[in-house]
């Protein structure tokens, strides 16, 4: 395997891509508990609010890594998404939710350079998704009545 200007590109690409998602991620929670514990949401819509906040979050960064898809598979030295033909936005994203998730249908396969950016966001949403269900309960903790 040879690694080319392909394999550099989509390596700084990835790294570009996890950096965003991570620093968006942050952000997202960071404010997702100061809104939570300002008071200016009453106490059992909380805990709702910020699981639709994370799903929020999450979506943004499944159309994130769905775009870095995208753009890159417009040349074909970064490899394609078999059995796709042609690379749409929508098939994008769908095939980043199933990586994100590590859900894996096994539907689409990347092929190429591009794999490394599908390995790569597999192990960044997992993280994402154990972060949020960390922060989900210690704002459980400090909310939840019994």
């Amino acid at each position: 395997m040879s690694f080319d200007v392909a394999h550099i590109i989509t390596a700084f690409s990835t790294v570009a891509i996890i950096i965003a998602v991570v620093i968006f991620h942050y952000e997202g929670l960071y404010w997702l508990g100061r809104l939570s514990r300002s008071g200016l949401v009453p106490h059992r819509p909380r805990i709702i609010m910020i699981i639709f906040g994370q799903l929020l979050l999450h979506c943004a960064s499944i159309w994130a890594f769905g775009m870095g898809y995208y753009l890159l598979l417009q040349q074909p030295a970064f490899g394609s998404l078999e059995p796709m033909a042609v690379i749409t936005i929508g098939e994008s994203v769908y095939y980043s939710a199933v990586v994100y998730s590590t859900l894996g249908f096994g539907d689409v396969i990347s092929v190429g350079p591009i794999r490394f950016l599908t390995g790569m966001e597999a192990v960044t949403g997992l993280v994402m998704i154990t972060w949020s269900a960390s922060f989900t309960f210690v704002e459980m903790q400090r909310n939840w009545e019994i």
